[in-house]
């Protein structure tokens, strides 16, 4: 139950109601807490009794090799590397294991550190059957990436005068226009503003056609004909959180495989670009395979992108600079004070398709919402770019982008003293008080994620997400997990106990 449980985005009413349980851990001591030793294999105590607990960490297994059908003198492949690229999740993609790798250049990285861009590997050809291998689009047009930073939504939409333009709805407060409410999505998700509109004209034609669709084009313009999805700002957020399923499912080397609607299964080609399976990925939810063939073609989506905004590559920008590491990063609270991990590695800001967010309780005798009198602070020095609805976006490069170099993102953070936007804060400066606000939350809490140009960066990667030197494990299921240091070891739960406090 605890895993199934935890904040969401701001904005918007989770789908299925879900939220963070209260936290009430009793203040017992002024001193920091002592994480609790990592558990030995034999290890045989029994959980804290609550109603919840913590479920313990448990190390990914590797996934089965593919059966090499060409006999013991099995061909090989020349692969060249791509931005994001760890040894592990390039051996899954390709059915081998990370020791099949070879390099003529530099030894190669630990399994799931990052590689260099361009690095030749030469690897053992498993797969004999692929979907195509043609690359259709770049990662920096998938995600909100600096290219997009300065591309301005209304005015290109009233350009081609399309029912877009015409739409309103009720958003996050006030009543949008369709550009604003596309924008406002793009911004939200991390999505290229670019990508949704070209999706949005390939499925339903609101760029371009001034009339009002009918039918389901009207309500369910991106096709996801649920009564929950209903409008656009849901439309484009579903669809954002299904092309990041399959962005960061390659990026993680979790997803392998699309499956069409008419329960064809098709191996990914895996040379591809996390870009191209993010799209391969979304129409194959739509699609029988003849149409997602065809959707995926050359006549397909990418005329119609191509047709708005021309060449994809046009807008390349590299996402991953060589030697990229995270800043140094705080936990999120003032030191000797006794918070809880309440979530694990979980989605950034819609459902769970980049496992990029920490939650953070504080301790706390309130059971459910309430505006804790305890502080958030400044994981790093940054700039404030954004404090409204519960959120806070603090700019790590000082630029005023939040498409630019590395950001962060607090959630739940009360309107009551939060920080004002164009503030510069150093690390441990006050940013505000933990609450319920701005989302769907059901115990007070502050839900923190980070980006980098523009891509949500998952919190258990090559690049992990480490606060005062604890780094984050993903358990097997969305909040799960732990933070390591040492040798210890902190476990994620709602519930707030003894296994879950720390402090700095």
């Amino acid at each position: 139950m605890a895993s199934a449980l935890a904040c969401s985005r701001a904005d918007v009413p989770s789908p299925n109601g879900s939220g963070s349980l209260p936290v009430a851990v009793a203040p017992t001591s002024t001193s920091p807490a002592v994480p609790t030793q990592a558990p030995a294999a034999t290890a045989t105590e029994s959980p804290t009794a609550t109603i919840l607990a913590p479920a313990p960490l448990v190390s990914p297994t590797f996934p089965p090799t593919v059966t090499a059908e060409t006999g013991e003198d099995s061909e090989t492949v020349v692969y060249d590397t791509q931005a994001g690229d760890t040894p592990r999740a390039i051996a899954v993609r390709f059915g081998v294991l990370p020791s099949d790798l070879t390099s003529a250049g530099a030894p190669l990285p630990a399994d799931d550190e990052l590689m260099d861009i361009g690095t030749r590997l030469v690897i053992p050809r498993r797969l004999t059957s692929t979907g195509p291998s043609e690359q259709l689009i770049p990662d920096s047009e998938i995600v909100f990436s600096p290219n997009a930073a300065d591309f301005n939504v209304s005015t290109f939409a009233r350009n081609l005068g399309g029912y877009l333009t015409r739409y309103q709805e009720y958003v996050a407060g006030d009543m949008r226009s369709g550009p604003e409410v596309l924008a406002l999505a793009a911004r939200d998700n991390s999505v290229n503003p670019r990508l949704l509109l070209a999706l949005l004209e390939y499925q339903s034609g609101w760029v371009t056609n001034p009339t009002r669709p009918s039918g389901d084009a009207w309500k369910y313009p991106m096709g996801r004909i649920e009564p929950g999805d209903a409008g656009l700002y849901r439309q484009l957020t579903w669809a954002a959180n299904e092309l990041g399923n399959g962005y960061y499912g390659w990026r993680s080397g979790t997803v392998t495989e699309v499956r069409m609607r008419d329960g064809i299964k098709l191996r990914l080609a895996p040379e591809l670009n996390a870009g191209t399976v993010a799209l391969q990925w979304y129409f194959s939810l739509h699609d029988t395979t003849q149409v997602w063939a065809a959707d995926i073609g050359p006549d397909g989506f990418i005329a119609t992108y191509e047709k708005l905004f021309g060449d994809p590559e046009d807008y390349y920008h590299p996402l991953y600079e060589p030697g990229l590491e995270q800043p140094e990063m705080i936990l999120p609270f003032l030191p000797g004070h006794i918070w809880s991990f309440t979530g694990g590695p979980h989605g950034a800001w819609e459902r769970e398709a980049a496992w990029a967010a920490l939650d953070f309780a504080p301790s706390t005798m309130v059971v459910g919402c309430s505006v804790s009198e305890d502080w958030a602070v400044a994981a790093a020095p940054g700039l404030v770019l954004r404090s409204e609805n519960g959120v806070v976006v603090l700019d790590l490069d000082g630029d005023g982008r939040e498409q630019t170099g590395w950001s962060l993102l607090y959630l739940h953070i009360a309107a009551d003293q939060r920080v004002a936007a164009g503030t510069f804060l150093q690390a441990g400066d006050l940013i505000g008080h933990p609450s319920c606000e701005g989302g769907t939350a059901t115990g007070t809490h502050i839900h923190l994620a980070r980006k980098y140009n523009g891509e949500w960066i998952l919190a258990d990667s090559a690049l992990p997400f480490t606060l005062s030197g604890w780094q984050a494990r993903a358990g097997t299921k969305a909040y799960e997990g732990a933070l390591v240091k040492d040798g210890e070891m902190v476990l994620a739960c709602p519930c707030a106990s003894k296994e879950t406090l720390l402090s700095r």
